[in-house]
């Protein structure tokens, strides 16, 4: 396994987590193929690894061959092939299900809309319906900060009650609508049928398991530190956000999901504010070594596909009262990540 996964995974198990709560347990994860689900698994099987827990695990994806060798490999990984747009017919048990399979690349967005919406509506109700089969004991649907939309003139910060404006005409709004329903959902659930869902709504994610061609900005700014190009960016980069390293976004969900009483938690760390411009500069400052610099090249008309919201920064203090603490600046938390993939290359 890379040595800056393996860290990450130990740091989480660290965490102030109520991880008694799954031991001897099956948690069923949906999207494990992906950057946010992949974590989700591997830290469940960690958790065997150093704590004995016992854990069985039921990885969720369309395409398993996308799944890691390292988790196909382990005893404690069961491997179910499913489109989360479809029924359930799993027979086993299920104690908690944490359904993380949604497409996050502004592409997929653009060019697939109606497979976007799908896999976060369709999704959420068969993995709601399922457990409440299973009278689960928790569910985690994975949310946006996008589902905010964009803030009132002059309002920097959401919290979990606070919403802007999304227009649910726009196609690129297949996504924060396909998330609001979906909590919507979640929320009625657990009104109707005393299900204990839970939504995570995460700002900007990033590390380890991304991939540098989904068409986000930092995974553009990534490739092009990896490949020592210099950045070149569509647009004046003027949007401000937060950017969360993913092992500390993995550690504050299983806070939400273990040790949280509240349906809705932000997670965003917003000591890790920064410009899209501001994020460019600072990969190139962290990498001094590869001498890049920034240039701009913008088209006529702007860029499409990309979310329009210029604002609005997530408020994390409900989780931080769970005594979640990010443990990585963005500095360190992109060092990590460009030599976790420095290291993929080599290997």
């Amino acid at each position: 396994m890379n040595r800056i996964l393996n860290e990450d995974l130990l740091r989480i198990t660290e965490q102030p987590v109520n991880w008694e709560k799954l031991r001897n347990k099956t948690v069923m994860v949906t999207g494990a193929s992906g950057m946010v689900g992949s974590y989700f698994v591997r830290t469940l099987l960690k958790l065997n690894e150093v704590r004995d827990m016992g854990i069985h695990v039921v990885c969720v994806a369309r395409n398993i061959q996308k799944i890691g060798e390292d988790v196909r490999a382990d005893k404690a990984a069961e491997i179910l092939s499913h489109d989360v747009t479809k029924p359930f017919a799993y027979e086993g048990g299920i104690d908690y299900i944490i359904h993380a399979a949604s497409p996050a690349s502004p592409l997929i967005m653009k060019d697939n809309p109606v497979e976007t919406i799908a896999a976060n509506v369709l999704g959420t109700y068969y993995t709601l319906e399922l457990a409440r089969e299973k009278k689960a004991e928790g569910y985690m649907f994975i949310s946006s900060r996008e589902i905010y939309g964009q803030p009132d003139e002059g309002q920097e910060f959401f919290t979990e009650d606070t919403y802007g404006f999304v227009d649910p005409l726009n196609p690129r709004s297949c996504y924060p609508e396909g998330k609001k329903a979906a909590e919507t959902m979640c929320a009625s659930y657990r009104a109707e049928y005393g299900l204990d869902a839970k939504a995570a709504r995460l700002a900007h994610t990033y590390g380890p398991g991304m991939s540098i061609y989904d068409g986000r900005v930092q995974a553009d700014f990534l490739k092009n530190v990896l490949f020592n190009e210099d950045i070149v960016m569509k647009s004046e980069g003027l949007p401000v956000r937060t950017y969360t390293y993913i092992a500390d976004a993995i550690a504050g969900m299983f806070l939400i999901l273990l040790n949280g009483t509240e349906m809705a938690y932000n997670i965003g760390d917003e000591n890790a504010k920064i410009s899209i411009r501001g994020l460019a500069e600072m990969l190139i400052r962290i990498t001094p070594e590869r001498r890049l610099s920034l240039k701009l090249d913008i088209p006529e008309g702007g860029t499409k596909g990309c979310a329009p919201f210029t604002l609005g920064i997530l408020d994390s203090s409900r989780l931080r009262k769970l005594g979640w603490k990010p443990l990585n600046t963005i500095e360190e938390g992109f060092r990590r990540t460009i030599e976790y993939l420095e290291i993929e290359r080599k290997d």
